[in-house]
């Protein structure tokens, strides 16, 4: 089972968050009210009390309305690998207009994620506030002060993702980097999101000094170490030195971005040179199925941070990972996130990481496996098949309790590769190196029938397709593909390709209609070729559509049916803050 943070202090962090903490309300933009008498001298006057409020400070990364469902399944959508849930009603006013670029500023899924990401904020500020003035943090004994400065970094880097998540999404916001008792003024204008990264950039570094890496630490969980402060500074860099939509309307970059770029590739090299605290599990499938679908600690490390999901069916700690996505078992299962045939077929053959990320199956309540469609295929990381400790498979829950994780070993390399490349007009030895090990890995340890290119712009190239490939399904897609600004042209490529897949343009003619599986299996097993055209089904298999027609009325219709360059890269400020706070105005083209 997963570590002490799921099963004894997440539930008591919960309910210590609420002594502490000031909220904001979803309708009411950070005007907060104390939820109790509590007095912060109590709870951060020694270290269990300080640790519980850092973990509640954790919390809001956690349920429905952050990386349980909306942040991580609803927003990165649509994108050049997935498609978001189509089909009637539509327009919804809710995930399927976030989908497909249609949200406005009254759209149902935007005030309560907005909100919650607020208060994750708040939550760190107070710890960031308080910690370092205890007087444990600089008088107490050697471990009260490690432990002090453990938690002061956890907070910093807590508190640099939640506004990654805003600003990526939501571009230019209010900045607060103090509590909520110390602002003078809580309805504040919107600060230049270079600004908020340039702080979070520099409280990582002084995230990075305080925290102990994975090895240093007595337990191996979901708690914060110095490799993820570290990844996600570097992380934090690119955004800040890429692509972004500005009050222009235009998607601009700065002129100092190689500044970050290098602070990029300098913390990803930090961590590779650490191979005994994160390094490649030898395996692409067993990082999802035997570590995260069995919700294990990941023993090799790649996976750097993961949210701890508090499992128990709870909307507020929890996630609907291998519910709302992945195949399903009978009727049982959303089946949401369409993975694109574009997509499935920009994998090579040989490549182990597409059986993992596209499940083109879905379960019979007797056990069989039953082919979907390939315009109607899922994603296959989070899926329940694979879910053990314990098995998951035929269950009706919504909740599973499985982690998101946020940075992999995987993408250290693949932004240290980018980072290279940017830097010195072409790659080095290092970045293709990076980048070899990688594929190394998705081959099986086989040879990689594709030679890495040594030019900039084709190697920069090779590594926007890598991390698709590498990083699928995962969240971060459409976000890499803004701040290269590529969004609007990878979107316009996939819908011609679509298009011409279902008219069997060349060279999709030679491709099958239709496939062939065995019926009454207990794996699936199928009887032709991806790659060849489709004959009659042999005995015993049971045909199922695959390049066709079909891929008009399921995919084209509703794929990023409404993006607009220069709008779409950012979503609408919720109307609720709007009316709460008048300062704010809505930009980039929303209303």
């Amino acid at each position: 089972m997963k570590n002490f943070m799921r099963k004894i202090y997440k539930p008591v962090a919960l309910c210590l968050a609420g002594y502490l903490m000031l909220t904001s309300s979803c309708n009411k933009y950070l005007e907060v009210t104390p939820v109790s008498s509590f007095d912060p001298s109590f709870v951060f006057d020694n270290v269990p009390n300080a640790t519980k409020a850092v973990l509640g400070a954790y919390a809001d990364l956690t349920g429905d309305q952050a990386y349980g469902i909306r942040v991580s399944m609803y927003y990165p959508y649509d994108n050049d690998e997935m498609m978001g849930q189509g089909g009637t009603p539509y327009p919804d006013n809710e995930r399927r207009d976030i989908a497909h670029y249609r949200a406005n500023a009254n759209n149902t899924q935007l005030a309560a994620p907005f909100a919650q990401l607020y208060n994750g904020i708040e939550r760190a500020n107070m710890c960031i506030y308080y910690i370092p003035k205890m007087n444990l943090y600089t008088n107490g004994t050697e471990n009260d002060k490690k432990e002090l400065r453990r938690l002061h970094g956890e907070a910093l880097t807590l508190r640099a993702q939640y506004y990654l998540e805003l600003l990526r999404n939501w571009g230019d916001l209010p900045a607060h980097f103090e509590p909520a008792f110390l602002e003078t003024d809580l309805y504040k204008n919107k600060t230049d999101r270079d600004t908020i990264y340039n702080r979070l950039i520099a409280d990582l570094a002084v995230a990075a000094d305080l925290l102990p890496w994975r090895t240093q630490t007595s337990t191996k969980d979901e708690r914060i170490t110095q490799g993820a402060a570290r990844a996600l500074r570097a992380r934090i860099a690119l955004y800040r030195g890429g692509y972004a939509l500005r009050k222009s309307r235009q998607m601009e970059r700065k002129a100092d971005y190689l500044t970050y770029y290098k602070i990029a590739r300098d913390e990803c090299e930090i961590i590779m040179n650490r191979r005994g605290d994160h390094n490649l599990n030898p395996s692409y499938q067993s990082v999802f199925k035997d570590f995260v679908c069995a919700r294990r600690v990941d023993t090799y490390g790649e996976i750097i941070w993961e949210v701890g999901m508090a499992g128990g069916s709870s909307a507020a700690g929890d996630s609907k990972l291998g519910y709302y996505n992945g195949p399903r078992w009978g009727s049982t299962g959303n089946a949401a996130l369409t993975v694109l045939p574009t997509y499935f077929y920009s994998f090579d053959s040989l490549d182990t990481r597409r059986d993992v990320m596209c499940a083109p199956y879905e379960f019979n309540t007797n056990g069989t496996f039953k082919a979907r469609p390939l315009q109607q295929m899922v994603d296959g990381k989070f899926r329940r098949d694979w879910m053990s400790n314990p098995v998951s498979i035929s269950s009706v829950a919504q909740y599973f309790g499985l982690n998101w994780p946020l940075i992999r070993f995987s993408d250290v390399l693949l932004m240290y590769a980018e980072a290279e490349n940017e830097l010195n007009s072409g790659p080095t030895a290092n970045a293709i190196a990076a980048v070899k090990e990688v594929r190394k890995r998705a081959f099986g340890n086989n040879t990689d029938p594709v030679t890495v290119p040594t030019a900039y712009q084709d190697f920069f190239a090779f590594v926007v397709k890598e991390r698709s490939l590498e990083l699928g399904g995962e969240g971060h897609r459409k976000y890499d593909l803004i701040r290269w600004n590529l969004l609007a042209t990878k979107l316009n490529e996939t819908k011609q390709t679509l298009a011409d897949m279902a008219a069997k343009k060349a060279p999709w003619n030679t491709y099958p209609a239709n496939m062939y599986f065995k019926n009454n299996s207990t794996e699936l097993i199928w009887s032709n070729s991806y790659y060849k055209p489709s004959t009659s089904a042999p005995s015993g298999y049971t045909s199922v559509a695959w390049i066709g027609t079909a891929i008009n009325t399921t995919l084209v219709t509703y794929f990023a049916e409404s993006f607009t360059p220069n709008k779409s890269e950012l979503l609408p400020i919720p109307q609720s803050v709007l009316d709460a706070n008048k300062i704010l105005t809505q930009d980039y083209g929303h209303n």
